[in-house]
This record gives structure tokens, C-alpha cells and sequence, in this order.
């Protein structure tokens, strides 16, 4: 009878609102004693707050577009949350032999997909030639509270600041002693628990369209982050050719490739937005040979001339064995 007592005091909350251009939504299961719904919010929208205060490309007055001001051979003191998404990168640079960085927005702009872009186009081979000299991840470095850079590169967090957010609500949550929930920003999000009932969050993994939504999967998922990268959102089309707004920092230029999204789960939702990003970058073979060496849990929709085909890798299947599809 105690324990009857105590589930009818579970119930099941949620909330959400705009951030980082986008919006987020919070569900989670609110038990007996615990913080109003309304002091869970404010302390969600603090957090969101602090980082697009910290990691914003669209507004002039973010610690990170103050850096990108910055001219080459410049440093400048940073806030340690970012630090470390820079180290994020920076490793992630390096595990992809420089195809993900950070150093990108020059190319974002040139292309029209960036802050300061003026409008979608093919750039010509001399501006491009141009825009790579201002990209480069090695051009950048910490010098104990410092970001320093050597050249005019500027910083992009878009690729991993998103399921950084989520990492930070889902500390949060667990200090205020919430215990099953689903976060999530931007479309990147991170499932802990159960619901009221005992049953599972449950996420769908989209076939990539931009005409509708149509689940792939299902998946049943408890403790890891979940985040999803694909070309078929953001791109624009010029003379029979699709330009997506995903680059490979080597070239300057968009990906062409038949890898449509990839789907990454992780149990950091910061590690799971840059790793859906990097097998993205690198396609449909090397993303997937990646992603197996890693151990990785991907899955992967590869375009073919009947449609769609998926894939997923043996860490994927490891974690999802046994649910139905």
C-alpha cells in the first residue's frame, strides 16, 4: 500500500520553448516532494541562457563571436565550458584527419549557410581559395584560461553545442534529484528512466524527407544521448546539383556522397551530436568504418536509386537487441 501511495504521486511533466534558433523541450517524471515545474524551467532556461550567452554565432556579443573578431596572433579569456567544447573538437579534428572543425565559419558563410552568409550560392575557386585560409583547427590553441588563434579563424560550436546543452540539463535534472526524463534541444537529447507508467521514452529515428516526417525506427532508449545529422534540412540546389549545408573542412566544400543521415548513440549527448556530425563528414564507407573501429553505435540511411537503404553497426545492435523494429 506504501508503495501504491508513493506511484500516485509520480506524474509526468513537461515544458519547452525556443533556443539556440530552434527550441527545446523537457518531459520528465516529477515525484513527491520534488521542485515545482516552474523552478525546473527557470533553472533549464538559466542553462540555455549562459551558453548561447558563451557559444552564440547570431549575436555580436557572445564570448565566442568576440573571438572571432579577434585578427590572427590574438587570445583572448574564455569561460571554461568553452575550453572544453574546444577540446572536444580539436580531438575530434584530429580522429578525422582535420574533415570536422570547428574553424568552419568562413566556409558557412561563403556558401550562404553561416551567420553572416548573403544568401545561398557556389562560390567562385578564388574566394574559396580565400575562405580556407581562414580555416584550419591546428591555427587554434589553449594557453591556460585562453583560446589563442594564429590565423583569422572563427569558431563554430553549431556541430556539438547543442548536445553540450543537453549534457548540462541532464546534470541538472539528476542534482535536483529528477530521475527519468527526456531532454532535448535542437533535435539532439538525452533519455534517463522510465515514465509514470514503466514504460520506456521511445525515440524515432526520421527517414530523411523534407516533405514529411516518416519513422525509420523506434528505438527504446535509457541512459545514453541520442543525435541524429542529415543533409535533407539545410541545403539549397543550383543547376541539378544539391549543395547541403555539411562540410568536409579539407575541401571547403559541401559533402557529396549518398550518406542521407546518421543516426549516433552515446551515453554523452555532446559526443553523440559531434560524432553524428564527423560520420556524416566522412560518408557512407569511411563514416562506417569509423564508426566500427570506434565501437560506435550508428545508424546509418544511405541513399539508393530505389530509395533508402539503413544500416546499422554491431554496437548499434549490441544496445537495441531484442527490441522490435
Amino acid at each position: 500500500m506504501a508503495l501504491a501511495a508513493c506511484d500516485q504521486g509520480d506524474s509526468l511533466e513537461s515544458f519547452g520553448g525556443p533556443t539556440m534558433g530552434s527550441t527545446y523541450s523537457i518531459k520528465y517524471v516529477r515525484r513527491a516532494g520534488q521542485a515545482a515545474p516552474s523552478e525546473v524551467q527557470a533553472q533549464v532556461e538559466q542553462i540555455l541562457a549562459q551558453i548561447d550567452q558563451q557559444m552564440s554565432t547570431y549575436r555580436s556579443d557572445s564570448d565566442i563571436e568576440r573571438f572571432n573578431d579577434l585578427l590572427a596572433n590574438s587570445c583572448q579569456a574564455m569561460p571554461a565550458a568553452v575550453l572544453r567544447l574546444i577540446e572536444v573538437g580539436q580531438q575530434l579534428s584530429r580522429d578525422s584527419q582535420g574533415s570536422f572543425d570547428l574553424t568552419v565559419e568562413p566556409l558557412l558563410n561563403l556558401w550562404g549557410f553561416g551567420p553572416q552568409g548573403r544568401g545561398e550560392a557556389v562560390p567562385s575557386d578564388e574566394a574559396l581559395a580565400q575562405a580556407r585560409q581562414r580555416v584550419g583547427y591546428t591555427h587554434l590553441r589553449i594557453e591556460g584560461d585562453r583560446l589563442c588563434k594564429d590565423a583569422a579563424v572563427e569558431v563554430d560550436f553549431n556541430s556539438i553545442a547543442a548536445g553540450y546543452a543537453v549534457d548540462r540539463i541532464a546534470a541538472r535534472l539528476a542534482e535536483m534529484g529528477i530521475d527519468s526524463y527526456l531532454a532535448e534541444a535542437t533535435g539532439e537529447l538525452k533519455a534517463v528512466g522510465r515514465k509514470p507508467d514503466g514504460s520506456a521514452w521511445r525515440i524515432a529515428l526520421e527517414e530523411p524527407r523534407d516533405d514529411r516526417q516518416v519513422a525509420e525506427r523506434v528505438i527504446a532508449v535509457d541512459g545514453y544521448g541520442v543525435s541524429t545529422s542529415g543533409d535533407y534540412r539545410n541545403y539549397f540546389q543550383r543547376d541539378g546539383q544539391r549543395y547541403s549545408h555539411t562540410f568536409d573542412a579539407r575541401t571547403g566544400r559541401p559533402v557529396e556522397h549518398g550518406l542521407a543521415s546518421v543516426t549516433v548513440i552515446h551515453p554523452a549527448a555532446v559526443m553523440a551530436d559531434g560524432l553524428s556530425t564527423l560520420l556524416l563528414i566522412l560518408g557512407p564507407e569511411r563514416g562506417w568504418d569509423y564508426a566500427e573501429k570506434h565501437d560506435i553505435a550508428a545508424f546509418f540511411v544511405i541513399r539508393a536509386d530505389t530509395g533508402f537503404v539503413t544500416r546499422s553497426n554491431r554496437a548499434f545492435d549490441r544496445l537495441f537487441a531484442g527490441q522490435k523494429q
